[in-house]
């Protein structure tokens, strides 16, 4: 986006006034013996850009920057070079983890339950598993995510992801309201069941529903205990040519619609992909209320 006639400046859905542009170039000018990401720290700090957690934006205030050297606004600290990054031998805890076959019916599991995934032997098991098993594999988590493992007992039946939500989707953003603006200020309480896998060798039925419940109960709790923050709404992406979606049906989610099939790329640059059907959970009675929330308003 291109700064506006009045000198203000757009970037990641903030508004920058002209004033406080001049002040940012007199900081970058200030302090040229920063590396750029201690500057884009300090600057994150001066403006108060933080996420919802209170984290400072910094990649994408280094972003910002670099849009105002390549403006001619002010000049960047030369940048300095890497140290080289040592690849740490494979773990042997990484590798895919062979388990017995599991048939039966649901009642005749222990208690299934949801185990949050947090130190780094478990996270390079659930990552392995993921990538050898689910349909779209898995090349790693960024931003916001949160892993469980599905387990009865001692037995691991399968794999969660939630991650951050998609940033535009057309049925999405119609049924919930929100503004432009709201969208971009309320955006991290939305969050998306982006891989849900139950490993091929668990044929239980009415595992996948029973899960999913559980997850509706849980994410808040643990969202809010891992983020800092509670999410609003939960949402999936199914592709309808391998699944009809029935397990979030029965879990009590809505389907909202398809996907255009148009994703969001760059400028000059489009790509297409089959559209998918859009499912989603409110966690909270007025989930679409809060996310409509002006900035600054009440939220839940």
């Amino acid at each position: 986006m291109v700064a506006t006639s009045a000198g203000e400046w757009v970037h990641c859905g903030r508004v920058f006034s002209a004033t406080e542009i001049a002040e940012l170039c007199a900081t970058v000018a200030w302090l040229p013996g920063l590396a750029r990401k201690e500057l884009a720290a300090t600057v994150c700090e001066h403006l108060g850009w933080t996420t919802l957690t209170g984290t400072a934006k910094i990649s994408a205030c280094l972003d910002f920057l670099e849009r105002l050297q390549s403006a001619g606004l002010l000049v960047l600290p030369a940048l300095r070079p890497s140290p080289p990054r040592r690849c740490a031998p494979p773990s042997a805890s990484a590798a895919p983890v062979a388990e017995p076959a599991v048939h039966c019916a649901l009642s005749a599991l222990a208690p299934v339950s949801l185990e949050v995934v947090r130190d780094a032997t478990r996270v390079a098991q659930w990552d392995a598993l993921v990538a050898r098993w689910h349909p779209l594999g898995f090349q790693g988590a960024f931003g916001y995510r949160l892993r469980y493992f599905i387990t009865a007992g001692d037995r691991r039946l399968g794999c969660v992801l939630l991650s951050g939500a998609a940033r535009a989707v057309a049925v999405r953003d119609q049924w919930i309201g929100w503004t432009a603006q709201a969208r971009r200020e309320n955006m991290a309480r939305v969050v998306n069941n982006s891989r849900f896998l139950i490993f091929p060798h668990v044929r239980v039925p009415h595992l996948a529903s029973h899960v999913l419940g559980q997850l509706a109960r849980r994410a808040r709790a643990d969202w809010l205990d891992h983020w800092g923050f509670e999410p609003l709404l939960l949402e999936t992406f199914v592709d309808p040519r391998h699944h009809a979606g029935t397990c979030y049906r029965a879990a009590g989610w809505q389907l909202l619609g398809e996907t255009s099939g148009r994703g969001l790329a760059r400028p000059g640059q489009s790509y297409h992909s089959t559209p998918r059907q859009v499912w989603v959970k409110a966690l909270t009675s007025d989930a679409c209320a809060s996310l409509c929330a002006a900035p600054g308003s009440p939220r839940s």
